[in-house]
């Protein structure tokens, strides 16, 4: 089992900046909490144990958010001192990390994938990086994951309309000695710079693989999507969870 967690709760937020001005987004409020609390109480309940918040824009707000917590919250800051990307943050981050494996989260980003089924898959076929992937229909704002049928991943597909497809849940169970040797640079992006130079499309030897979670999921990141986390976060979870 996998007990420690990288939050990525650096990001600019920008294009929530109308809705959300005053805060990090994954700190904007739903029904009076920070959208950090249900990521957290999620991911508690998947028996993670032990947090390491990557954090540089308004680390401050995050950093209080979380020191008013602490007795029941096992959690260290991995600070950017300037933007390094997701993979660069992600890269840092690392560096705290006392197993072999990490599962990594968006800030922003709340899916409720089994993280114990995801572990498990990702030891089994001994993947450097495994993705979760969300079945989607009807939808433009994401690209699609190609998978083979060993469930590694061919390739990524850039943002347009598709009918349906498997879309990157942004939750990753990340193998560290294998992304560390990777000589990766200080700054860059998980997802361009890591991720697809790795599909079976680029190179011969499977070390992404999908992990396939038809489970609630919902990306704050516009302002349509956090009025509907508003309305929907109540329903997707039971009573003891808040």
């Amino acid at each position: 089992m996998i007990k420690e967690a990288i939050i990525l709760a650096g990001g600019l937020g920008t294009r929530l900046r109308s809705v959300v001005d005053d805060r990090p987004k994954c700190m904007a409020l739903i029904h009076g909490k920070p959208f950090l609390h249900y990521l957290i109480r999620y991911l508690q309940q998947e028996g993670i144990e032990k947090f390491i918040f990557s954090v540089g824009y308004m680390h401050e707000v995050i950093e209080e958010y979380l020191h008013s917590i602490k007795p029941a919250l096992d959690f260290q800051i991995s600070l950017e001192n300037e933007p390094l990307g997701t993979g660069g943050g992600i890269q840092l981050a690392c560096r705290l990390t006392t197993q072999t494996d990490v599962i990594v989260c968006n800030g922003d980003t709340l899916y409720k994938a089994d993280i114990s089924t995801l572990a498990d898959f990702h030891k089994s076929v001994s993947a450097g990086c495994t993705l979760t992937l969300k079945p989607m229909k009807n939808f433009d704002r994401y690209g699609v994951v190609e998978l083979n049928n060993d469930q590694s991943i061919f390739s990524f597909k850039e943002k347009r309309f598709y009918e349906n497809g498997l879309i990157n849940g942004g939750i990753y169970a990340l193998n560290i000695p294998h992304f560390l040797n990777e000589n990766l640079p200080e700054k860059f992006s998980f997802e361009k710079d890591y991720l697809e130079p790795k599909t079976t499309k680029n190179l011969s030897v499977p070390t992404l693989f999908g992990c396939i979670q038809d489970a609630y999921f919902i990306d704050i990141g516009i302002p349509e999507d956090y009025e509907k986390a508003e309305k929907e976060i109540m329903q997707h979870f039971p009573s003891d969870f808040f």
